[in-house]
């Protein structure tokens, strides 16, 4: 017999019918010997519908309040899915977040996770229990419910999983697996058998949708093994691990892509100490988070500089460098958006001089200009024009031989929470 979490996102469980065929699935893997926990998002659309009508009444709802609300979707599905598990004659019981022993800190929204005590989950195994969770929850040190931000229920079920020692994770989604990139556009990309936790949490970093990067760094920090598989069929999915040294023998493992990318330009900036700490303090302090910074030369006592931002911050990025010119001596600010950041990803990439170079070569014979660059061990990122997006991740595929070699990245459609 064998612990497991397995969890379940949005779409596995939008409509009472995919709620009774997930409770089968869980039912098959019970039958099978193992002790099931079992993490759920809220179903379907839930959670944005929640979100609108909060916006039909308020402008400015509090943030505590907002947690309240948004837990409700997680309570209706874990309850949903323990009636149904019961109704086909297994024992099952519902926990929340609190419930389950979630204890995180008082950033309302966008809680971390400080603790879990799972005694009660524990206790209901003992029972043989099938333990449903709800995702994406927890009870702050200050004893207020809080929600864990975008990718809660991933990140609910690594924690689990950890907490408990767990033999094995499972992610079920609406695709089957981690492939070299995004099906949608190269319809011979490759689905991975496994992938290591470096390249996963570098994917879902830059682009990729199957799973948050918080969870996979949850799953790396306490060597949780996670299996991404498919809800909706029984196909292998794709196992990620720690690395070894088989997984180097691959230059590039996958190609991802993000397309919520602008650049801001500044452009004849005095060169003086500490110009860019109150330049980028301002923007961190206005919650804008800054991707790739490029800086030139100096001339003539000045300097051009270049960051990337998310597309939505655009106009907040501006104003905060219009405000900054009572302080900061600079000749004008530009932007420019519709752009996207694609990236090669692969731990065998360090070993290897020239992924880079070619990774340059093979975007120039698309005819493409390269904007920004970004490099670390294992991945080399490159900011273009979105609209083209598809045929550079084409040439990129094919160039690093990912059209035939088996197995590579992730893409498909993002789950709910």
């Amino acid at each position: 017999m064998s612990l497991v979490v397995m969890k379940f996102g949005g779409s596995s469980v939008g409509s009472a019918e995919r709620i009774k065929k997930v409770a089968e699935r869980i039912i098959e893997k019970k039958q099978e010997g193992h002790q099931c926990v079992v993490v759920v998002s809220a179903m379907g659309d839930t959670t944005d519908e929640l979100v609108d009508l909060c916006n039909q009444l308020t402008d400015h709802p509090p943030a505590r309040e907002m947690d309240m609300l948004l837990s409700t979707g997680e309570q209706i599905s874990m309850s949903l899915l323990s009636m149904t598990i019961q109704n086909l004659g297994y024992p099952a019981i519902s926990l929340t977040g609190w419930q389950s022993g979630m204890t995180t800190d008082c950033n309302h929204g966008n809680a971390k996770i400080v603790k879990i005590e799972p005694k009660r989950i524990q206790d209901a195994l003992e029972k043989d229990n099938i333990v449903i969770v709800a995702g994406f929850q927890g009870l702050s040190e200050d004893g207020e419910i809080s929600t864990l931000g975008r990718g809660g229920s991933d990140t609910t079920a690594v924690a689990l999983a950890a907490s408990i020692k767990a033999d094995l994770c499972e992610i079920y989604t609406d695709v089957d697996g981690v492939y070299s990139t995004d099906p949608r556009i190269v319809r011979v990309a490759q689905k991975l058998d496994e992938i290591s936790y470096d390249e996963m949490l570098e994917l879902a970093q830059l682009g990729a949708a199957v799973l948050h990067p918080r969870a996979v760094e949850y799953a790396k920090n306490y060597n949780v093994p996670l299996v991404v598989r498919s809800s909706f069929s029984h196909n292998e999915g794709t196992l990620v691990k720690e690395g070894n040294a088989v997984e180097k023998s691959m230059v590039v493992r996958g190609i991802a892509y993000d397309k919520n990318v602008a650049r801001i330009s500044v452009l004849e900036v005095e060169d003086i100490p500490g110009i860019l700490a109150t330049v980028f303090g301002a923007l961190a302090d206005a919650e804008i988070d800054v991707d790739i910074i490029v800086q030139s030369g100096v001339r003539n006592g000045a300097a051009d500089f270049s960051f990337s931002i998310a597309n939505t911050d655009v106009e907040k990025a501006m104003v905060v460098m219009e405000d900054l010119r009572s302080t900061v001596t600079f000749k004008e600010v530009t932007s420019e958006t519709d752009l996207v950041k694609v990236s090669i990803v692969g731990a065998g990439m360090v070993s290897n001089p020239g992924v880079a170079a070619k990774m340059f070569r093979v975007i120039s014979q698309q005819g493409v200009s390269i904007k920004l660059v970004s490099t670390s061990e294992i991945k080399t990122s490159c900011v273009i024009d979105r609209d083209k997006l598809t045929e550079v991740i084409l040439a990129l595929h094919t160039a690093y031989g990912l059209d035939t070699t088996q197995k590579a990245f992730v893409g498909g459609p993002k789950e709910r929470r």
